[in-house]
């Protein structure tokens, strides 16, 4: 999952987003509503989670652009602004929930997690390639019900590959799901993960591979007798 994080407290904003990346997220960061609005319009982002106090104005005024970019998008703000009214306004104005600062990085996690169930554009919740299913909820892979540990980049991967399995999935969209704005990308890079995926999964007893489509991209599918299927 890709989550847009409009926040201008700069440790603030750091601490979250080395937080979020531990737990499977790809975390771009935007300080104001400038930065955001220009982020929004490349259309990549699966979450928004956004300050109301901005160098440039509340926050809430970005929801509207970001449906119209990403309609359906969901929306959590993130404020120091707790009061009742400020709690109506943020959410008549279309934001999916409202966390008021101070707040425990765990409950923001629940609070994701609700909201993508709520409003994911996935048909299903979890994906089931051969003994291999992938809880986009959770951000948890499984081999034959065994939570499978890997690291981050990894894990990113395999939820894009299973996001769309039986289907050929491109190196942009590959990048654009491991990869957040500044990263710095190696050319090879994307191989390598992959390189790894598969070990990792071979290892784990995956009855799954992850097949080269030459010029397009790389496409997930299940095993049958060592064949692939």
């Amino acid at each position: 999952m890709r989550v847009l994080l409009v926040e201008d407290e700069t440790e603030l904003a750091d601490a979250l987003r080395a937080a979020l990346q531990r737990h499977g997220l790809v975390i771009d960061v935007a300080p104001n509503l400038l930065q955001a609005g220009e982020a929004l319009r490349q259309g990549v982002h699966d979450l928004v989670v956004l300050d109301r106090q901005l160098p440039d104005g509340d926050g809430v005024s970005l929801i509207r652009k970001a449906r119209e970019h990403l309609p359906g998008v969901p929306v959590i703000v993130l404020t120091a602004r707790g009061s009742l009214p400020d709690r109506i306004a943020g959410l008549d104005q279309g934001a999916d929930d409202y966390l008021v600062k101070p707040f425990e990085v765990e409950e923001l996690l629940a609070r994701i997690r609700a909201v993508s169930r709520r409003q994911s554009p996935r048909d299903v919740p979890r994906a089931n390639v051969a003994n291999l299913s992938f809880d986009f909820g959770a951000h948890e892979a499984s081999i034959a019900g065994t939570t499978l540990r890997l690291p981050r980049r990894q894990l990113l991967v395999l939820e894009a590959l299973c996001l769309r399995h039986g289907r050929t999935v491109s190196r942009n969209d590959l990048i654009e799901a491991v990869y957040d704005f500044d990263d710095e990308i190696q050319s090879n890079a994307l191989d390598a993960h992959i390189s790894k995926l598969r070990r990792s999964l071979d290892d784990a007893g995956a009855d799954v591979d992850i097949h080269v489509i030459r010029g397009v991209g790389y496409l997930l599918r299940g095993k049958v007798h060592g064949k692939v299927r």
